[in-house]
């Protein structure tokens, strides 16, 4: 098996682990403040849950350009085997809180040595043969994806077998099997080139973001988030207006969120190879076009059957945004900076992934639900019309950015 597939299947595995890691908390979390860390007040539950779970993204998104900086100089691996061992540390440490200031202070220290995911993205990008890449970051969404499906899933039921704070222990230890794993097993073929003095961390930054390629890749990477993540907690409000049969609101509300994660993880493979094909570029517009369009009948429907087969064709256009925005991040990305490339990347996808369902949560206030399904449709056909506008001005329009990366030309910057 060629050393790139061996990378690529355990950082597949080793993703799924981390994003259930990560998400695994989210059914039992206001249990865990009531039960185990001594808070009565529901309202002041449901607003700790809140700050708890929201402090993960918020350092993530500050560091992450920080890491994909230090990737650069010092190797992606290395990266990946800071990230997981680390928070396998912290999340068991998590099992241990008194408190929830102790809690909120773990949740915000694991954001901030976090790095896990766009590390093996770079790490996969840079050590995969270039007509494999779209098929490569693909698998690895499917995973991801796949992660983020369970982790709440296998959460609920632990928190019902062995409780809430071995919950803990358990995935620590498994997060921190798999970093092991990644440490034993994947090698990491193409490795940055040693350089004279380091140009320094703002310097760097300021060279990616004067990159008119990549400032439009990270706004479409800020929208797509943004859109598709924000009416996700307006969802069971929906069923239940809807009529969930049965009375079963709970239950059909996470059965709309898993089929349009289960669409997602057998598309992104599917259209990562479309993408090596015909071009990332071309899959991306056409993937934010299709989920612009599907968003609109969300609000005509009657029945949670309806909404059921919407969300599964809708995740089947999102399992090709973000395989495709990060194959073109690899492409546009200067020579030796793709990890900085992605860790700026990163930062603006959790920008979206915090801000989303805050400002559809207020808005659905004035707008209602259905509005918030018009607001998201119009965003996605902006960021497909920022893309397809801001992307055929820049020099890769003469050759496909797979031409240009294949003979070593990377599109300077624009200012």
């Amino acid at each position: 098996m060629p050393i790139w597939r061996r990378n690529l299947y355990i950082l597949m595995v080793s993703q799924f682990l981390v994003l259930s890691a990560m998400s695994m908390i989210v059914p039992f979390l206001p249990l865990y403040l009531e039960r185990d860390l001594g808070m009565k007040n529901p309202a002041e539950i449901q607003l700790w849950a809140g700050l708890v779970f929201g402090a993960n993204f918020l350092t993530s998104f500050l560091m992450a350009p920080v890491w994909g900086t230090l990737a650069d100089r010092y190797g992606r691996k290395i990266m990946v085997l800071r990230s997981g061992f680390g928070m396998s540390v912290v999340i068991m440490l998590m099992g241990l809180a008194t408190s929830p200031l102790q809690l909120l202070l773990l949740r915000m220290l694991n954001g901030t040595i976090s790095g896990f995911i766009p590390a093996s993205i770079s790490l996969t990008a840079t050590n995969t043969p270039k007509e494999h890449a779209g098929y490569a970051l693909g698998l690895l969404q499917s995973g991801a994806v796949a992660g983020s499906i369970m982790g709440p899933f296998i959460g609920g039921i632990l928190a019902e077998v062995i409780g809430f704070r071995e919950i803990f222990f358990l995935t620590g230890t498994l997060l921190g099997l798999a970093t092991l794993v990644v440490l034993l097993a994947v090698k990491e073929e193409k490795r940055p080139e040693p350089t004279g003095e380091s140009a320094g961390f703002w310097a760097e930054g300021s060279a990616i973001l004067h990159q008119r390629p990549l400032v439009i890749l990270f706004t479409v990477g800020f929208l797509l988030q943004f859109a598709v993540l924000g009416p996700m907690p307006q969802m069971p409000r929906y069923v239940s207006e809807l009529g969930a049969p049965g009375g079963y609101v709970a239950f059909f509300a996470g059965l709309v969120t898993a089929v349009t994660g289960l669409a997602n993880m057998l598309a992104s493979p599917v259209l990562g190879r479309l993408g090596d094909r015909y071009g990332s570029e071309k899959v991306l517009f056409f993937a934010m076009l299709g989920a612009a369009v599907l968003f609109i009948p969300h609000a005509w429907v009657h029945h949670v059957w309806q909404l059921l087969l919407l969300r599964f064709l809708l995740g089947m256009c999102v399992g090709g945004l973000l395989p495709s925005l990060n194959t073109l991040v690899r492409q546009y990305a200067p020579k030796g900076k793709e990890s900085t490339a992605y860790g700026y990347s990163t930062s603006a996808v959790s920008l979206g992934n915090m801000l989303g369902p805050v400002t559809c949560g207020y808005l659905s206030g004035w707008i209602g639900i259905n509005g918030i399904f018009y607001v998201t449709a119009a965003l996605l056909f902006l960021g497909a019309w920022w893309l397809k506008a801001g992307l055929k001005i820049t020099p890769s329009i003469s050759h496909s950015p797979m031409e240009k990366h294949a003979a070593g030309d990377h599109a300077p910057p624009i200012r």
